[in-house]
């Protein structure tokens, strides 16, 4: 048997625990209000960030800094909310002062909650994702509309300042790194080209570039020498022609005197134009195992010079590349959407809130109320009675609340309250319904 099967019993009920629904709801919206007194608004201010394209065509002049921006944004984003950079921006604008009992890491996690950066990926230049972000927004929520303004613009300039940076250095590693190399490539290639030149010095190699004159001197001296030989053919005829019958003695003494020291002058020079040619020839002779060193010499410079030529090319680039993110060329952070003061909190009102509570409570006393007639399923009124079962009743008798004399209207609501009727005793001592 249920007590409540019609509106009327509704009514009944509400009235009959009028004082229990009161009860609840005055407790309930008590609460509320406390809620709503101790509850703290919290303001939001908002900064966009977008990442701007390179001033200057890749293809004309590439960037040294690889890498999508989506990773370096989160390197970024780590950052910024390590513990250093937090109390850092905490004690610039004295967050949380009027929680001195607040540890430092307790403010830093307040901080981190109160902070959001999100990002919004670029659109997508066919089917492949090259993890480029178009947008940044950075979101503050504090209690104070000045301090989330000044905290959000604080964290965008930190995320710009630490984004250039981080470009410049990779550029600038970047630079180091080939410079290093070609510094250790151009000192291979000068040792190398000291060995070489100490090798043909111990095995008396001429230079390539010297090899023709060389071989030029080489013919002049047996030009030289051939001419010599001639020279010395004539003067011996002339010491065979000599006439020792006819002549005087000591004519053909002379004459022969003469004709031999200059054949040994002729001698003389022959022997060193000869040592001086067999020297020069020493000098273009190399033996199979010399030519293969040689080679091989050869081959080590050529290749370190080709490397040289490659580093080289690309330390210029390297430098037109961290001159690019030095001017702020390349890609980067421009701010489209300063934060702005915020007019409104973002927590609910005071007022919605204390009415939703009184609601709420409103209908917990309902459900309280319910819940005591539930435990007590009796017939309280003849409708009942006629509808559960099936008899009329002849006469229906009420609750009443007796009071000394005419009751007042005060005693009469007391009495409605608790769902009785208030009746009142006149001095002969009958009772007499107000």
């Amino acid at each position: 048997m249920g007590p409540i099967q019609s509106f009327d019993d509704v009514i009944d009920m509400v009235r009959r625990r009028a004082m229990a629904i009161l009860v609840v709801t005055f407790l309930g919206g008590c609460a509320a209000l406390f809620l709503a007194a101790s509850q703290v608004h919290r303001y939001q201010s908002i900064e966009v960030i977008q990442i701007e394209r390179p001033r200057i065509a890749g293809e004309l002049v590439p960037s040294t800094v690889e890498g999508s921006s989506a990773r370096r944004l989160q390197l970024v984003q780590q950052q910024l909310t390590t513990r250093g950079v937090m109390l850092e921006i905490i004690d610039k604008f004295g967050l949380f002062s009027d929680l001195p009992a607040l540890r430092p890491s307790e403010k830093v996690n307040l901080l981190r909650e109160a902070t959001q950066i999100s990002g919004v990926a670029a659109a997508r230049e066919g089917f492949a994702d090259d993890g480029t972000i178009s947008v940044l927004t950075i979101t503050v929520e504090l209690p104070s509309p000045e301090l989330a303004q000044l905290v959000a613009r604080e964290f965008s300039a930190r995320t710009i300042e630490l984004y250039a940076a981080r470009r410049i250095d990779e550029a600038q590693q970047t630079l180091d790194f080939l410079t290093n190399q070609e510094d250790q490539i151009s000192g291979q290639v000068r040792t190398l080209e000291a060995e070489i030149a100490a090798y043909r010095a111990t095995h008396e190699i001429a230079l390539p570039g010297t090899l023709d004159m060389r071989r030029t001197q080489i013919a002049t001296l047996s030009s030289a020498i051939l001419d010599i030989d001639r020279e010395k053919i004539a003067v011996q005829r002339q010491i065979d022609q000599l006439d020792h019958t006819t002549a005087r003695q000591t004519t053909v003494n002379r004459e022969l005197a003469a004709l031999e020291g200059q054949l040994a002058s002729l001698d003389a020079q022959r022997n060193l134009l000869s040592q001086q040619a067999d020297r020069l020839a020493a000098t273009i002779e190399t033996s199979p195992e010399v030519e293969r060193r040689l080679s091989a010499f050869e081959r080590d410079l050529e290749q370190l010079q080709s490397q040289l030529a490659v580093i080289a090319a690309r330390r210029a680039e390297a430098q037109v590349g961290l001159r690019l993110e030095t001017q702020r060329q390349s890609e980067r952070l421009i701010v489209i959407e300063p934060a702005a003061l915020a007019d409104y909190p973002v927590t609910p009102s005071r007022k919605r809130t204390v009415i939703l509570g009184v609601m709420a409570s409103f209908m917990l006393g309902l459900g309280v109320a319910f819940l005591m007639d539930l435990r007590r399923p009796v017939i309280r009124s003849s409708d009942q009675m006629t509808r559960e079962v099936g008899l009329t009743p002849v006469i229906a008798v009420p609750d009443v609340a007796v009071y000394p004399g005419r009751p007042g209207r005060l005693a009469r609501w007391k009495a409605a309250l608790r769902g009785k009727v208030a009746v009142g005793t006149d001095p002969g001592g009958r009772e007499g319904r107000a």
